[in-house]
């Protein structure tokens, strides 16, 4: 498998305009910063399932991207089956995002592995951006040299949105793919599913395409019809 293959597309809803941040106003500022240019350096993306630590990552790619800087994004959750090679030859990239770093934590291989590109990325005074769900000290990394190299890194920490932060999420995921959610409706989801984002937008997702099919509006109605018939199991 190429190179180019191996580089994940990165996702075209995922740019900062359409990140809510609520209350990671900060975090989100600091980001930025560092797509622009403006800081460079090590940082560490931390927070739970769901609060857009891979949107932020990609968002910062695209951002530097369209700014002509060389980018790579990297999500471990999806390259672990290619073992740990996957993490050589970015010697181009001037900001290299790393997601989902907790899937190889305590990983001999991957370690080193990861040491070394850490070491080539601070070598040439790129960009690293990594991001898990919990800070580096506590991932239980075996190698202690990347384990404190890790820990000096600049930590942005990301915090669950309130429910009405969530419910204007929602609305511009719908938005941004030419749908209107009511008020309504989104707090149907709420109600009905786990508040995480990452499970409310991919049954957005899922709703949305049922409406496409159907050229219906989004209304409590028929998100009921859609659950039932096209996602058994839950709650209609």
């Amino acid at each position: 498998m190429s190179q180019l293959t191996l580089a994940l597309r990165l996702r075209e809803r995922a740019v900062f305009n359409s990140f809510v941040a609520g209350p990671n106003g900060a975090a989100l500022e600091q980001l930025q910063a560092i797509a622009q240019g403006a800081v460079r350096g090590m940082f560490w993306v931390s927070g739970p399932s769901g609060v857009g630590k891979s949107h932020l990552l990609q968002a910062v790619c695209a951002h530097a991207r369209e700014n002509k800087t060389e980018v790579t994004y990297l999500s471990l959750a999806q390259l672990t089956q290619f073992g740990p090679g996957v993490l050589d030859g970015w010697e181009a990239s001037r900001i290299v995002a790393l997601d989902d770093l907790q899937r190889v934590a305590g990983h001999g291989e991957w370690e080193q592995r990861l040491f070394g590109l850490y070491r080539e990325i601070e070598e040439r005074a790129a960009t690293l951006v990594a991001a898990a769900n919990l800070p580096p000290l506590s991932l239980g990394f075996a190698l202690p040299d990347l384990a404190s190299r890790f820990a000096a890194a600049t930590l942005i920490s990301l915090h669950p949105l309130d429910d009405t932060a969530q419910r204007e999420a929602l609305r511009l995921r719908a938005l941004g793919r030419g749908l209107e959610l009511p008020e309504e409706t989104a707090r149907y989801l709420q109600r009905r599913f786990p508040r995480n984002l990452s499970t409310l937008y991919e049954l957005l997702d899922q709703i949305d395409e049922a409406a496409l099919r159907a050229q219906r509006r989004l209304t409590v109605p028929f998100i009921r019809d859609v659950l039932a018939r096209y996602l058994p199991g839950e709650p209609g």
